[in-house]
């Protein structure tokens, strides 16, 4: 853990990322100002990006639009999420449509905790699982969760804070790797979703969102 902390320090002196991760971070506190409709077309892109990729998720996004999101009928949503390469095009686009029922800002701000939050969504959202709840959470302001996908993981152990991948993620282990991210809070001086951010970066050379 020592030598993943220093790594991260040293990428924040670093401006070629720190500037860009920044950056990021002042929207996604934007994004909690915004109205609902934001709100779900962030929702949407984290639906999208579950077993594909934030590239893919991003372009699609990019592609339909807020009011795209909202307002497109299923059978429209179908054809553009295969047009642009999606490979569970019928199950994205219908949990979308579904998803489209929920006043989403209103019901996340209900909460006073974002891990509360989350539960909601986990439970009520279909296609929304913990990590895909953690990053909407986190690009829409929420700083107190931790997106555990395949690269964070895979750096995990690379720097042995866990022992073994696991092949599926319960709610119970979430929350405990979660929490072992956590110690990584303070020697950083960063939130966990700011964090992630950084951890991203060095698994993938990357700062997406």
């Amino acid at each position: 853990m020592i030598e993943l902390v220093k790594t991260v320090n040293r990428l924040k002196n670093d401006h070629t990322v720190a500037d860009v991760v920044n950056e990021r971070m002042r929207t996604f506190g934007e994004n909690y100002g915004k109205e609902s409709k934001h709100w779900f077309s962030e929702l949407c892109f984290c639906i999208l990006t579950a077993n594909s990729s934030a590239k893919l998720g991003i372009k699609i996004q990019e592609r339909l639009g807020v009011e795209g999101f909202l307002n497109f009928p299923l059978e429209s949503l179908k054809e553009i999420l295969k047009g642009e390469g999606h490979k569970f095009y019928r199950k994205r686009a219908e949990f979308i449509d579904e998803a489209r029922r929920f006043d989403i800002k209103r019901i996340v701000t209900s909460f006073e905790d974002g891990r509360d939050a989350r539960e909601w969504l986990v439970e009520n959202v279909k296609g929304i699982g913990y990590k895909e709840a953690s990053h909407f959470l986190r690009n829409i302001g929420y700083e107190n969760v931790a997106i555990l996908d395949r690269h964070i993981l895979r750096l995990m152990r690379k720097h042995q804070l866990i022992e073994d991948i696991p092949k599926s993620l319960t709610r119970k282990r979430y929350l405990a790797l979660e929490g072992v991210l956590e110690r990584l809070v303070e020697p950083t001086d960063m939130s966990l979703g700011e964090l992630d951010l950084y951890l991203w970066y060095l698994q993938t050379g990357k700062v997406l969102k």
